[in-house]
């Protein structure tokens, strides 16, 4: 498997897009996480392929009501492809921001990621 996803260089704030494809042990777990991350970031209905993916941002920024309905969705369809699957909101950022928790099928523990929804 392969996906791409976008890194920013700290020192300089350049993004660059990065691919992730499956290890060689043929584990997917970088794989998984990276796509899902991408998922949180999508806009609803703009992937050709998975138009029920992804965020209905403009809505939920123009009625101001978090989208944590949407992430939930998120959450279930990616559960499967873990052993423990948690997306929690965070509380004090301007934008609506996620911690997500996982462990891999393996038992490897991935370490908190926080997603930035767009605004």
């Amino acid at each position: 498997m392969r996906v791409w996803g976008r890194t920013t260089d700290p020192q300089t704030g350049a993004k660059t897009w990065v691919e992730v494809t499956t290890d060689v042990n043929g584990l997917n777990d970088a794989v998984n996480i990276t796509w899902m991350a991408q998922v949180i970031r999508l806009n609803l209905g703009e992937s050709p392929f998975w138009g029920n993916w992804g965020i209905p941002q403009y809505q939920t920024i123009m009625s101001q009501v978090l989208p944590t309905f949407y992430v939930m969705q998120i959450q279930k369809q990616f559960a499967p492809l873990f052993a423990s699957l948690s997306i929690v909101q965070q509380t004090g950022t301007v934008n609506p921001t996620y911690n997500v928790n996982a462990v891999t099928q393996y038992g490897a523990i991935i370490p908190t990621i926080a997603v930035e929804i767009p605004t």
